[in-house]
């Protein structure tokens, strides 16, 4: 009875769910593809109602209203994305219900499951979001101005001690670098057969600057060298982190391998940079010189 109570529950709320999200669309392709979301999980909650007689299930205020935060600020695939992660439990446990059936009911129970994996994501393809297919180039953008601007700010510890000259220096690298990026994820797209290369090629250029911007910060409001280095890593691992996060939901990826890979890429070229920038410090006798 449990578990039945738990489909049925489950079922209602990814249709409440559904519901309020077609509600707030004002795409018309897209509303049409959340109302067919929300009637097929309708008729999942009505096949699994049938189990446990007179029970109404309920669905938290604050669940819905989350939700609607989510599709505000991180967009409508990442929020659908975020609802169905459960999915492949809820499938498994489907699949073991379904062993023990015959005949009609057995059918219905994989047709169920059938929905679940191949209609529903079938619809789900069909929502076009301009954040989803520029993901790709946010995620150039963004990594490359963390790793690339994170490395030459450790190149500057062993440098000097004025964080104004490492602020100025990530600043003048990234933003050269941002146009440098900006021109191969122009070049990328018109390859690639994309229609906007200028477009593709905005979001990289611009995801890079704003990273690089970011991380430059800590340097023109802290005047320990060390410590304003601390603070523009820790800003940078936060944002992989955020990032990382939205990719694996968006992507279906698992997190924690993705995040450790790049927090492994980000320590290791500070490192290297490091002692790359201290070694040069030493041989040309400028080591922790504050240049003004």
């Amino acid at each position: 009875m449990t578990d039945f109570i738990k489909y049925v529950e489950d079922e209602y709320r990814d249709y409440r769910s559904y519901s309020e999200l077609a509600k707030m669309e004002k795409n018309g392709g897209r509303k049409t593809v959340l109302e067919k979301l929300a009637e097929m999980e309708y008729q999942h909650y009505r096949f699994w109602n049938q189990y446990v007689d007179s029970y109404k299930p309920k669905t938290s205020t604050f669940f819905i209203r989350l939700l609607v935060v989510a599709r505000i600020f991180l967009g409508l695939t990442f929020t659908i994305k975020l609802l169905e992660r459960h999915e492949m439990e809820t499938i498994k446990s489907y699949r073991e219900f379904a062993s023990s059936l015959h005949g009609e009911e057995k059918e219905r129970v994989e047709n169920i499951i059938l929905e679940e994996l191949e209609h529903e994501k079938t619809l789900m393809a069909q929502i076009d979001e301009a954040v989803v297919r520029h993901l790709g180039f946010v995620a150039l953008g963004l990594a490359d101005a963390i790793i690339e601007i994170t490395g030459v700010h450790a190149g500057f510890l062993g440098v000097t001690s004025s964080t104004i000259i490492a602020g100025i220096a990530g600043l003048v690298v990234g933003f050269a670098a941002a146009i440098s990026m900006a021109s191969a994820a122009y070049l990328q797209a018109k390859h690639g057969g994309s229609e906007k290369p200028a477009e593709s090629a905005v979001v990289t250029g611009g995801a890079y600057l704003l990273t690089v911007t970011a991380l430059a910060i800590p340097y023109f409001i802290i005047a320990d060298m060390l410590l304003a280095f601390a603070f523009s890593v820790g800003l940078a691992v936060i944002t992989m982190a955020v990032f990382t996060v939205y990719g694996a939901v968006i992507s279906e990826k698992a997190f924690l391998r993705e995040f450790v890979i790049s927090i492994t890429l980000i320590l290791g070229t500070a490192l290297a940079t490091f002692l790359f920038g201290d070694f040069l410090g030493t041989v040309f006798g400028i080591k922790h010189y504050r240049f003004f």
